[in-house]
């Protein structure tokens, strides 16, 4: 029995599923809330996958594959949904990784952000930055954010992606998307760029080294809003995982420019639900005169405690949100532990509670 790439697309329509992993001497393997399941049926040899990749993979993404072991790309299933895709060697054959990149986007509140977020996203200019892990839904959450402020204001937004994951309509606003290596050579150019393009709102899909930081922190304080990720677990680490990229006689500037131009940090993490599925847990920073003295005196091991007493402005820290979600009967107090970031505080809460730990 050989596999075929359009019915393993169709089954992780159906199953739901957010990624598919096709690598040899194991059957095509689908990612169901959080849990590896494998597929009834063999396990594939390095002939499948190499028949698979080809079914999804252009010439150009084939050379590069074979020039530097991997390519990373988007495609779209017919009108089902769109995929992230990785192609890569390992051990002399290919594997393969499809994400699924659902075409229908969510709401503001279907993704479990607070109405206080619309209040942030209709700034006009400043820095919003959304961070956590690989796989937590960074992407999810700035599509829908991006979609809001297309519906919701006018003016024109410009994406820059590697690759364009959500395809955006034109709506109230005019939607500029390009994908780096296909319509431009990297995030900083396309920044530059962008910034000749009367843009009003600019999505930085990655803020991967020093010159495109730079490039986006600098568009923030010209007058544009500007949406970036990183793969950084709460506001505090964000906020220092961005001055660490500069040299030391520059880390004093940064301090400033990001005390005067972060809006805010929405850092989160997916956790597996009760029941089945996934739920994101969020840490919430709103930049504040306080949080903005904290980062420019280089004192951000302190802003987790501005985050505490800042809730009337819809500030909450992640470990607070983990527990509200243990509360609501969401997630399970090992799940809560898991994800947590001072695992002894949330462990004690966690039994106050009652859970048994």
């Amino acid at each position: 029995m050989s596999y075929e790439m359009n019915e393993l697309l169709e089954l992780v329509c159906e199953q739901g599923a957010s990624d598919l992993h096709l690598q040899v001497h194991q059957p095509p393997t689908l990612r169901i809330s959080g849990a590896m399941v494998p597929v009834e049926g063999p396990k594939l040899t390095a002939q499948d996958t190499e028949n698979l990749m080809k079914a999804i993979t252009s010439t150009a993404h084939q050379e590069q594959l074979k020039t530097e072991g991997g390519a990373d790309f988007g495609f779209a299933y017919e009108s089902a949904a769109r995929f992230r895709v990785s192609v890569f060697r390992a051990k002399g054959a290919v594997g393969i990784v499809l994400r699924q990149i659902p075409n229908d986007l969510f709401s503001l509140t279907q993704i479990g952000l607070p109405d206080s977020i619309k209040e942030l996203i209709s700034r006009p200019r400043g820095l919003i930055l959304v961070t956590g892990p690989t796989g937590s839904g960074k992407s999810t959450t700035l599509a829908s954010m991006i979609d809001w402020i297309n519906r919701n204001r006018d003016g024109h937004i410009v994406t820059v992606e590697d690759p364009i994951e959500y395809f955006h309509e034109h709506k109230n606003c005019i939607v500029t998307q390009r994908e780096v290596g296909i319509d431009v050579t990297s995030f900083a150019d396309a920044i530059r760029g962008a910034l000749r393009q009367d843009p009003d709102v600019i999505l930085v899909g990655e803020m991967r080294d020093l010159e495109t930081i730079e490039a986006a922190v600098a568009a923030a304080e010209t007058g544009h809003l500007v949406f970036a990720t990183l793969h950084t677990t709460g506001a505090a680490r964000t906020v220092d995982r961005i001055v660490d990229a500069f040299p030391a006689n520059m880390k004093d500037q940064i301090r400033t420019q990001l005390a005067s131009s972060i809006v805010a940090v929405i850092s989160q993490v997916l956790c597996r639900k009760i029941g089945g599925g996934r739920v994101a847990s969020l840490e919430i920073m709103v930049t504040t005169t306080s949080i903005a003295q904290l980062i420019r005196d280089n004192k951000t091991f302190r802003i987790s405690s501005d985050i505490q007493t800042g809730g009337s402005r819809g500030m909450i820290t992640l470990d607070a949100h983990l527990l509200s979600l243990y509360n609501r009967e969401l997630i399970t107090a090992e799940e809560a532990l898991s994800k947590s970031q001072d695992a002894a505080a949330v462990r004690e809460k966690l039994i106050e509670n009652g859970a048994d730990l």
